[in-house]
């Protein structure tokens, strides 16, 4: 089946739960499936002609309170789009910490993706939060280096004055609009390195305050009609169109 084939079958994936994301109270999740297919076998693939684009390890970051579980309709969608279940992993972290040390734990899971699937480059898919997790390890951190696209789902990636609400928490002020954390991932090149970044974001999102928060100079933005920031996780119109890109 191809991979656009796949794609038009999303539509008819049963809608799963998205669990929690952004200021929903977090349960615990089973990690995504880490199987890695062996350093030979993506050796043999390059030998026979090329590894396949869907090839490419695929790394979800979630938002604040949320967890692996956030992933699962993302990960079906991929997977009817051509991916190895081997080939996508979810990235946790402590949504009550420090955004800085969370971005640091993403830069390590990333190397052990690399080297338990032999690839040199791996796709970052983030929600909410994440985005702040995931623009301070490519920016910052020099993880740009590591990813091909970066694609940002209702990222808080400018701030959002929703995150007012726990302020009680390093994440949370640092996630508030104006803040140095903020400031330190959107001052001079938003989107640096050969990484291809591109965002959806929506008037309808209600926790990514304003919506408009998401946007990146530099990054191909795509504006969605109508969607609440939940409903983004289960939206299989919009990570079908997430598994394209990354898979361009």
């Amino acid at each position: 089946m191809s991979r656009r084939s796949a794609r038009r079958r999303t539509g008819a994936v049963a809608a799963v739960a998205a669990a929690l994301a952004l200021f929903s109270s977090a349960t615990s999740a089973g990690a995504a499936d880490t199987t890695a297919t062996t350093v030979a076998s993506v050796k043999a693939a390059d030998a026979a002609g090329g590894v396949l684009s869907t090839s490419t390890p695929v790394v979800f970051v979630h938002g604040y309170t949320g967890s692996a579980s956030n992933w699962t309709t993302a990960m079906s969608v991929f997977r009817l789009n051509g991916w190895s279940s081997s080939h996508l992993f979810a990235y946790e972290y402590n949504s009550y910490g420090n955004n800085v040390t969370n971005a640091q734990g993403l830069a390590s899971f990333v190397n052990n993706v690399k080297a338990r699937t032999g690839a040199s480059k791996v796709a970052l898919v983030n929600h909410s939060m994440g985005g702040l997790v995931s623009q301070y390890y490519l920016k910052v951190l020099g993880g740009n280096t590591n990813v091909s696209h970066l694609a940002s789902i209702a990222g808080a990636n400018h701030g959002t004055t929703y995150a007012g609400a726990c302020l009680i928490y390093t994440t949370c002020q640092q996630m508030y609009p104006g803040s140095s954390f903020i400031g330190q991932i959107t001052a001079g090149d938003e989107t640096p390195g050969s990484t291809r970044y591109a965002t959806w974001y929506s008037p309808c999102d209600g926790i990514i305050i304003p919506y408009t928060s998401t946007r990146l100079d530099g990054a191909t933005n795509h504006p969605v009609a109508c969607q609440t920031h939940i409903g983004f996780l289960t939206d299989t119109s919009v990570l079908g169109d997430i598994a394209d890109f990354v898979a361009s």
